[in-house]
């Protein structure tokens, strides 16, 4: 396991643009089905629930966060269509990947799952900016990427020792199939983020 940072802070602070009610358009890979990650998922949170200051993530809401596009009060509905069709597009040439999920590490806002290869997942997200280019002009977020699936964030600033020693048994590591993206407006109003799904885009490649 990678050393971790000596404290956690608080994950749910009002990044610029944020607000209660404000939704954005992202596209993430989400994980409905997917018996074996969700009881990855579970066995840490079983093992994490007696610690205080997280937030575990439900099963509905396990994501791997992967472009953003921009707010809702920002992006034009016919912009949103526009980019919709080319990242269809763009993906029919990628092939399904299969990644491995775990173990779980914490950062300092994050118990995190890691996923790898992460670069099995790269042309996803290539595809999705690249569309983005070529719909809007240009693409927010840097390039650089860490694949990751969120098992609980942290609501408090305070020493993480006690969840350092948790995770210090790895649980092994599970296989994960990812056959589409979705494009989702997303929401964190109640310290948990939530979406309502807009598109579903297959890899098809």
């Amino acid at each position: 396991m990678t050393s971790a940072p000596e404290s956690m802070r608080d994950h749910w602070w009002w990044r610029p643009g944020w607000k209660v009610g404000r939704r954005m358009y992202t596209w993430h890979i989400t994980f409905d089905g997917q018996a074996e990650l969700h009881q990855l998922v579970h066995e840490y949170q079983a093992r994490l629930a007696g610690l205080p200051g997280l937030d575990p993530i439900p099963e509905q809401w396990l994501h791997l966060t992967t472009q953003g596009l921009g707010f809702a009060d920002e992006v034009p509905d016919e912009v949103v269509v526009q980019v919709v069709g080319k990242v269809r597009s763009r993906l029919a040439d990628v092939p399904p990947v299969e990644v491995s999920v775990g173990p779980a590490i914490v950062d300092p806002e994050v118990v995190r799952l890691k996923v790898h290869p992460a670069a099995a997942l790269v042309p996803i997200r290539t595809a999705i900016r690249d569309a983005i280019i070529e719909a809007t002009g240009s693409v927010g977020e840097s390039p650089d990427w860490n694949p990751h699936v969120s098992v609980a964030y942290s609501n408090v600033e305070g020493p993480l020792a006690e969840i350092a020693a948790v995770l210090a048994e790895e649980l092994p590591p599970v296989q994960t199939a990812i056959k589409d993206v979705q494009l989702i407006l997303l929401g964190r109003d109640e310290q948990c983020y939530t979406w309502d799904t807009k598109a579903v885009v297959p890899l098809t490649g």
